[in-house]
């Protein structure tokens, strides 16, 4: 299902782009445009968890780095049938963490200083099973395309709003263009949001039953939910809203950013692992 969605994903950003490239520049527009959507579906494909990892500044811990948190992921991807993924460190204190690569050989997991110092040991197993999970599901790749395509949507939008102002769009056909801008500023961010929440929130369930399995303990990414949350209404993580998808917790919290979250509640996930420890 992930493999048609990424499909999917990559097919919608290169008719997305042609069509803005035809309606802006003609035919010599639309070849343009196609050439750039092919380059981004290829890089997004092969290296969009390195840009990920390079936007949070998030530098490799080695097992000698991190002898206690590289003995307990290797604990938890021997139940949960996984190679070992690389593991790295972002330097703020926002308690956070997230997973990216484009399969399970490729995996890797970033925890920010913030989570690693404050976060018990059964907590942060918790959260690294969850993480596990979505590398299990191979929600990975997903969550990166999105990321690129949430990315490459808001970079048209600001284009379009540029030469809205400066009058450059249209041609001969200022008033379509002028029309064709407006939509791409207001829609184009409303459209790279929809796409977010539509892949994150089914997933958050389905990561967090997949950590009460590989854990075998509920209760422990409960437990890290609630620390988390509460730790973020004090110490958000510094985020892009186009890659807010990939943390476990939503690092834009409060005001209008709740309507657009891209994450289910605290509250929700909390009860459904309740839920689930009690049944086991």
């Amino acid at each position: 299902m992930n493999a048609l969605k990424t499909g999917f994903l990559m097919s919608l950003l290169t008719v997305i782009f042609v069509l803005v490239g035809r309606h802006f520049g003609g035919d010599a527009g639309m070849l343009l445009a196609f050439g750039l959507a092919v380059a981004m579906n290829v890089g997004a494909y092969w290296f969009s968890d390195k840009v990920v990892l390079t936007t949070y500044k998030a530098r490799e811990l080695s097992a000698a780095d991190a002898p206690e948190l590289h003995e307990m992921v290797r604990e938890l991807t021997e139940r949960a049938g996984l190679p070992m993924p690389r593991l790295y460190l972002i330097p703020q204190e926002g308690l956070n963490a997230f997973a990216t690569g484009r399969d399970p050989k490729h995996a890797a997991i970033a925890y920010t200083e913030g989570i690693l110092r404050a976060l018990p040991a059964s907590e942060l197993r918790g959260v690294t099973a969850h993480e596990l999970a979505h590398v299990q599901h191979r929600d990975i790749l997903i969550s990166t395309i999105a990321a690129t395509f949430a990315g490459a949507i808001t970079m048209l939008a600001t284009m379009a709003r540029w030469a809205f102002i400066f009058g450059g769009l249209g041609g001969g056909r200022r008033n379509s263009g002028g029309i064709g801008a407006l939509l791409m500023i207001f829609l184009a961010p409303v459209a790279a949001m929809v796409v977010q929440m539509a892949i994150s929130r089914s997933r958050e369930y389905a990561a967090d039953a997949g950590a009460a399995r590989i854990s075998g303990r509920p209760l422990d990414l409960a437990n890290a939910l609630r620390h988390l949350e509460t730790a973020s209404a004090a110490q958000p993580t510094l985020a892009s809203p186009t890659t807010a998808h990939l943390f476990i917790v939503s690092p834009r919290l409060g005001g209008l950013s709740r309507l657009f979250s891209t994450h289910p509640s605290i509250e929700d996930r909390v009860r459904r692992l309740e839920k689930l420890a009690g049944e086991a």
